[in-house]
């Protein structure tokens, strides 16, 4: 198994929010996956610094954010960045699902955070960062 701990960064102006992500994901969202770090973020500029330098393997981008909303930043990502890794977005209620869609997100999950949604969709799309390995 790969044992390089998986980076995670998670953008929100609302150091509330950033709290409940890494609260709901922990240090290991699931035993089959390696030791998952965080790189918390508080402004765009940072996420695009971040996203650029190739090293995140997730992303998760509170759609509720300002004055840059996590939707937005999503679809700039998306459009610029070649292999862009998965990202989530965090919507302000579960009808805003189509703008995550709209903004080329690989997952949405609704404001107020369900650990264990958010656990599971993180978990699913983290799947396809960590190399399989062959016995």
């Amino acid at each position: 198994m790969n044992s390089r701990p998986l980076k995670v960064l998670v953008y929100s102006d609302d150091v509330h929010t950033r709290e409940q992500v890494l609260l709901a994901l922990g240090r290991r969202p699931h035993p089959d996956l390696p030791e998952v770090t965080y790189v918390e973020v508080s402004t765009e500029p940072v996420v695009i610094q971040n996203m650029d330098a190739g090293e995140i393997d997730l992303a998760v981008l509170d759609g509720e954010a300002v004055p840059a909303g996590g939707m937005g930043i999503a679809k700039q990502l998306k459009d610029e960045i070649f292999n862009c890794p998965p990202i989530v977005v965090l919507t302000g209620r579960p009808q805003d699902a189509w703008l995550a869609t709209w903004s080329r997100a690989d997952a949405a999950v609704p404001h107020p955070i369900d650990p264990i949604k958010l656990a599971e969709t993180v978990v699913a799309l983290l799947r396809s960062r960590v190399p399989a390995t062959t016995s």
